[in-house]
């Protein structure tokens, strides 16, 4: 899967993407901090018009255009740390090149609500985007970081990311995956340079 048909800093994406949201299966962690990146996709399957979801390759997933664009919805249900498992298996089904792939995840080393894009780079720490990196055998995978705040003073990091936002926090997330599903949309119009450059200066901006 390595560099196939890699244009690193080039356009935007040809043919069919793929937008992986990370999260964890089940109620139990319905709208906990970890779980922002099923949320992002989640707000990009309205925004598609909520075509019907299937189950497939560990996932659940749905096709569909996003700004004139063929796209995949995808959310992992092997849990975060196992995430690779079902990517690959998507992106090798359908023979998806790494630079038409964004995971969307939450990041403890940023601000709540602070968007963050790249199109290469290490795993931070979170380990869902280490095992699709490990899995598709590069780092050249794009990426778009969700802040949801460092671990406060007392808390375990464990207990934390699976905490859910706090009713002052709500507003804030709302607006963040707002912006988020427009910086989406400029990557799969203009590409990562363009997205990295409009979205990475500040809070939403």
């Amino acid at each position: 899967m390595a560099g196939a048909g890699s244009r690193v800093g080039g356009p935007e994406p040809i043919g069919l993407s793929l937008i992986v949201g990370l999260g964890n299966p089940g109620e139990k962690y319905r709208n906990t901090r970890h779980n922002i990146g099923f949320d992002c996709v989640s707000l990009l399957h309205e925004r598609m018009g909520r075509p019907t979801i299937q189950a497939k390759f560990e996932s659940q997933l749905v096709r569909g255009v996003l700004e004139g664009r063929d796209v995949c919805l995808v959310w992992p249900q092997t849990f975060m740390n196992c995430s690779g498992r079902a990517v690959a298996q998507v992106a090798r089904f359908y023979k998806v090149p790494v630079e038409n792939i964004l995971v969307v995840c939450d990041d403890l080393s940023l601000p709540l609500g602070k968007l963050r894009i790249r199109r290469t780079g290490s795993s931070g720490g979170q380990k869902g985007l280490g095992d699709i990196l490990n899995s598709l055998g590069t780092q050249d995978v794009p990426r778009l970081r969700i802040g949801i705040d460092p671990t406060p003073a007392g808390w375990e990091t464990a207990d934390f990311v699976l905490s859910r936002f706090s009713n002052p926090e709500k507003a804030l997330v709302a607006e963040a995956l707002a912006t988020a599903g427009d910086a989406i949309g400029c990557w799969l119009r203009d590409g990562v340079e363009a997205a990295m450059n409009r979205f990475n200066a500040g809070r939403g901006s």
